[in-house]
């Protein structure tokens, strides 16, 4: 069986969930992989055959999305160019978690697919929104890559078809501890926006992961890292908590660890706001604004006293066996 899957690289959870699955995924045939956008810092150690440009995400300096760097960014023609020029044809099973060029290319070549990811679990009204819906946001979850088969993943089993998160082997088989320290993974943040905070609480030791970091360094409270998944995880078994974004497998990862987190959401990132929703429903705190008084917030953070619901890892072998026998392909 010859397999195609598209990543969607807007962050780094997409590319860390195809890692994990990628040994699964050999199990049933020769995988190809398709990478989109130019977001994620991890290393790509997948066979990639194709990329595109496709559309990125850019950040403002303290915690939201930079509209405008996004649409000048879009190049409609070199998308479709892009989506023209994939030989999807020559695939058995096309799997897209979430890329816009790969669900065109789709369109335009009369192939079926599968969206797979937690984008897919939003195709469900069941699944978490926060109070105020956003109109573009429903239209982007419904239009950015459709597929005819949706496999959803969430922390929680909100409709039939969403499946427990994809948890790496490095954190399903750790033995977790609480060396007091808090992990940072705020990829949304400049440096500037937050260091006068965890500056201000000098008892707490802090490991901030950052994409400007080149070599870990501490001063003071703080220990610095570049982005890197084995020193990531290391941290994260380890920490009494994280605060990271609104994104889906950190937090899945902390709740499976039975770390505390402090969520803060992308401003005006619709997903993020909806896992926000989860997050707060399964009594994690979450902050919308970063302002002054941040330090007095973190503080009260660790000093809260909360026994947060554990996610399940996924079956990954029974959730791949579903989706090819949906697939129709044996």
């Amino acid at each position: 069986m010859k397999i195609f899957y598209a990543v969607q690289a807007t962050g780094n959870g997409h590319i860390s969930r195809a890692t994990q699955l990628y040994p699964y995924l050999q199990k049933h045939g020769e995988v190809d992989f398709f990478l989109s956008g130019n977001n994620a810092s991890l290393d790509f150690a997948l066979p990639l055959k194709y990329r595109s440009k496709g559309c990125s995400l850019f950040y403002s300096k303290c915690g939201g999305l930079d509209y405008w760097n996004i649409t000048k960014n879009i190049k409609p023609y070199q998308i479709y160019s892009d989506a023209n020029k994939l030989p999807l044809k020559n695939y058995d099973v096309i799997i897209n978690d979430f890329d816009s060029v790969t669900a065109l290319a789709c369109k335009l070549q009369n192939v079926h697919s599968v969206q797979f990811g937690h984008q897919a679990s939003f195709t469900s009204q069941n699944t978490p929104r926060p109070e105020k819906k956003s109109r573009m946001g429903e239209f982007i979850f419904k239009n950015y890559a459709p597929a005819p088969q949706n496999l959803g993943l969430h922390f929680e089993a909100y409709d039939s078809f969403i499946h427990p998160p994809i948890i790496k082997d490095e954190i399903v088989n750790a033995t977790p501890q609480n060396l007091q320290h808090i992990t940072v993974y705020l990829p949304s943040f400049d440096k500037e926006c937050l260091e006068k905070a965890f500056k201000l609480i000098p008892s707490v030791v802090f490991h901030w992961f950052l994409d400007t970091v080149k070599e870990t360094h501490t001063i003071g409270n703080i220990t610095y890292f570049p982005v890197n998944q084995k020193e990531f995880n290391t941290s994260l078994i380890n920490c009494e908590g994280i605060i990271t974004g609104g994104g889906f497998e950190t937090p899945s990862e902390a709740l499976f660890l039975g770390k505390k987190i402090l969520s803060i959401p992308i401003k005006k990132h619709y997903e993020q706001e909806c896992n926000a929703a989860a997050l707060k429903k399964m009594g994690v705190p979450v902050v919308y604004d970063v302002k002054d008084d941040f330090n007095q917030i973190i503080e009260n953070w660790l000093n809260m006293d909360i026994i947060y619901p554990k996610v399940k890892a996924n079956n990954i072998p029974e959730t791949l066996e579903f989706l090819f026998d949906t697939y129709n392909v044996k």
